[in-house]
């Protein structure tokens, strides 16, 4: 083995950290789901403060209920649609795990948590558990969970990756 090939970065420290928060966020995802499906009637409400509740809502469609009123074959294409968008997400970590794009990574292994932990929800319960309500002015911002909010946190790093930090070869 040569010098250069044996002291060369294989990434595999990077790759599985990377690996690390998104289960991470798949178990925060679905143990706060737990707790809500345990403690929490099906659309029951907990007030936290006079801008958040805990509430209990079931989302068969997608962000915003989109398609929520569908027959159900929505369950099926979602459920496929964020398999293969992880696979990809999977695949690009490992493409980039020797380059050191911290911000764009984690960007991508928040999304990579958040859509297992949705998809886990679509599989076992045929619709995904959502228990935060926020409330801007008096107007109730959409229910959402740790994955969904996972994903949004994620996307804004994929696109300050993009703005400041990503490479435009």
């Amino acid at each position: 083995m040569s010098d250069d090939t044996k002291n060369k970065p294989t990434g595999y420290r990077s790759f599985a950290l990377w690996g690390a928060l998104a289960a991470v966020i798949i178990i925060l995802d679905q143990i706060t789901k737990w707790m809500i499906i345990k403690w929490v009637p099906l659309y029951g409400k907990v007030p936290v403060n006079s801008f958040i509740n805990i509430t209990h809502q079931r989302n068969t469609g997608a962000a915003f209920s989109f398609l929520a009123d569908a027959s159900g074959w929505q369950r099926w294409f979602f459920t496929i649609l964020a398999t293969i968008v992880s696979a990809y997400i999977v695949w690009w970590l490992w493409r980039i795990r020797t380059e050191g794009q911290v911000i764009l990574s984690v960007g991508l292994s928040l999304v990579l948590g958040g859509a297992i932990g949705n998809v886990i929800d679509r599989i076992v319960l045929g619709s995904v558990v959502d228990f935060i309500q926020v409330y801007i002015a008096s107007w109730p911002f959409p229910s959402f969970n740790i994955a969904d909010a996972a994903i949004t946190v994620g996307a804004v790093f994929l696109i300050i990756d993009a703005l400041f930090f990503s490479d435009t070869k």
